[in-house]
């Protein structure tokens, strides 16, 4: 059998889910990396990071790998369609998770893969070797029915059901049809707790049930999409973001996980390779206000909640990041694997939840407030919860801290995590006023003003006339450029407008931006990081730039991959997709970035004032 022997590139794998678990499936139609039951539990399909032994699901046209003629996602959902060819017919590969009404606290945990041929006659096989906790577990196969085989191991399990034939091989299972045009090959891959799988209760779907699964899936994902109020040139890029950005939510919380994969590298070979599957503060709290932006109102608050309730309403207990069931050890370890294209360390966990990022104080309280904006009042214990929040900021804004880019060196007195502390503070007193609630207001306005004339005399180059990266040090960060997305400075305030343009200067790679430019002491180098490009956009676009919001725009929106989707890094040179994918960060900085050109589009008449 013909088959590929190394990863393919990172953009050329696509994304599945059903806001409970993901999977990435590859351009030659091979299942290469899947998480059940959720996006951050250990991986049952997993050679995107150790190609011998992570384990996968292929597809084989007649004992060979199939050519692939196009991918695409049927449209306005999150099915995926790969045509396939051979020499002697064609087919057509549907590929998703099936989803239903009320899914959210009865999902099926059913991976779906139909095989179709569309012209003469073809052998179909789906190649199934399942490898629990990332490759460590070969599974216990049997068989479970006529028409099923079951592979169990540790606390995973998998139902491997079809209306083929089904057989096991070794330590692979197979579902084989021989088909002709107009007829269907159809697999159903259940994740079950192997405990459920003896009990022998769970039933095979019959063909017809899968192909009605196939319909519902379509059309949940269409309803949903109808929910999206966007209207303009970049609408097919902010939709699939919008679809993406509800895949990697986990929806019996509301959390949002910032990617689907982990340890991805940022280069090829490096060592800057992390966990992004969990919930960070910051990404929620920007991705319901992405999505809030959209119409998607009911995302936002269960994000907001999944906040609130996962730091069990104590500033003090507040974590950057959570597991997306809210859980606060997500203890980081190495695992013995080769890594993707031999990138190692592999991964899991991630450390930086212990770290102190002041900043998320911040996203909390601007979350709270832009809510308060849309009609929905802080109640009491919310009330209580924020001020909470707002005093834990007073305590802390002095201190160093790891910063948005979670520095793994000394602390270092960041402007941007500053600036989210003042914001807590600006926005807790806002709340108070408007909402009529007992807070100390002049305590709390006292240490507003002192952390703002910190930033403005510590954090600011009087000589260039732009906010920098550390207080008293001349470095620049992308991260200032969400300093106007925190209300602190407007996006067209002229110091913003000098530090956007001297961002672009100075940490410009090839057209795209690197976040910093200085040990950060970490080995290696790492590439251009998306979301930048589209907080430049963005700054540009809300400054009435509109000609380089757009060139920024389009530039960072050309290195999605074929099917729309971005990781959070871009190596310009190679023209490759880099680290983990889909990256939330960058999706919801799409979004925003391209809201904010419709909105320039808007006033394109008005007077500018900020050159051509």
């Amino acid at each position: 059998m013909s088959r590929p022997s190394e990863a393919p590139p990172i953009g050329d794998y696509a994304l599945i889910g059903d806001c409970h678990g993901a999977a990435l499936v590859s351009r030659a139609g091979s299942i290469d990396w899947c998480c059940l039951p959720r996006i951050d539990s250990e991986s049952c399909f997993g050679r995107l990071l150790d190609w011998r032994t992570g384990g996968h699901c292929a597809i084989l046209i007649d004992g060979e790998s199939a050519q692939t003629e196009s991918q695409s996602y049927i449209e306005d959902s999150l099915v995926l369609e790969t045509k396939l060819g051979t020499s002697h017919g064609a087919a057509r590969l549907l590929d998703f998770f099936a989803t239903r009404e009320g899914g959210a606290d009865h999902p099926r945990r059913e991976l779906v893969r139909i095989v179709e041929c569309e012209r003469g006659e073809l052998r179909a096989d789906i190649e199934v070797a399942a490898r629990f906790d990332y490759g460590a577990v070969r599974p216990w196969l049997r068989r479970a029915a006529a028409d099923a085989v079951s592979a169990v191991g540790g606390d995973s399990g998998l139902l491997i059901s079809s209306d083929g034939e089904t057989h096991i091989d070794g330590d692979l299972a197979f579902a084989r049809g021989r088909l002709h045009a107009g007829e269907r090959l159809r697999v159903v891959i259940r994740f079950a707790r192997p405990h459920v799988i003896d009990e022998g209760n769970l039933r095979a779907p019959s063909p017809r049930e899968v192909d009605e699964r196939l319909s519902e899936t379509i059309a949940w994902w269409r309803t949903w999409r109808e929910r999206i109020r966007f209207d303009g040139p970049d609408t097919a890029g902010v939709v699939r973001s919008a679809l993406t950005l509800k895949a990697l939510s986990y929806a019996p919380t509301g959390a949002i996980a910032a990617a689907a994969t982990c340890s991805l590298p940022e280069t090829l070979g490096g060592e800057r390779n992390w966990d992004y599957r969990y919930s960070w503060i910051r990404d929620s709290a920007l991705a319901a206000h992405a999505l809030a932006e959209l119409g998607c109102e009911p995302e936002a608050a269960r994000s907001r909640h999944f906040i609130v309730r996962s730091s069990a309403g104590h500033a003090e207990d507040l974590q950057v990041l959570f597991g997306l069931g809210g859980e606060r050890r997500l203890c980081e370890r190495t695992l013995e694997l080769d890594g993707y294209k031999g990138a190692r360390p592999v991964r899991v966990g991630n450390r930086a939840g212990e770290q102190l990022q002041l900043d998320a104080y911040g996203e909390v309280l601007n979350l709270a407030w832009r809510w308060h904006v849309r009609g929905h009042s802080p109640d009491d214990d919310e009330w209580r919860f924020f001020g909470e929040v707002v005093e834990a900021a007073i305590a802390h804004w002095r201190k160093p801290d790891s910063g948005i880019w979670e520095w793994r060196g000394e602390p270092r007195h960041f402007v941007h995590s500053k600036a989210g502390c003042w914001a807590a503070v600006d926005r807790g007193l806002r709340l108070a006023r408007e909402c009529a609630r007992a807070a100390p207001m002049r305590r709390w306005e006292q240490a507003r003003d002192e952390i703002r004339e910190a930033i403005e005399s510590r954090g600011y180059d009087t000589q260039r006339g732009t906010f920098v990266q550390c207080f008293d040090e001349p470095d620049l960060d992308c991260a200032l450029l969400l300093l106007p997305v925190m209300g602190f400075v407007a996006f067209d305030d002229e110091r913003m407008v000098r530090t956007a343009d001297a961002v672009r200067e100075e940490l410009a790679i090839d057209g795209f931006l690197r976040r910093y430019d200085r040990d950060d002491g970490l080995p290696g180098e790492e590439c251009a990081f998306l979301p930048c490009c589209f907080w430049l956009a963005e700054c540009y676009a809300r400054q009435g730039r509109e000609r380089q919001a757009r060139e920024m725009f389009d530039l960072a929106a050309g290195a999605a991959s074929p099917l729309g989707l971005l990781s959070e890094q871009f190596d310009p040179h190679a023209r490759e997709l880099m680290g983990n994918f889909p990256q939330t960060l960058t999706h919801l900085s799409h979004i925003a970035a391209a809201v904010a050109l419709a909105e320039s589009g808007e006033r394109a008449d008005a007077p500018t004032g900020f050159g051509p």
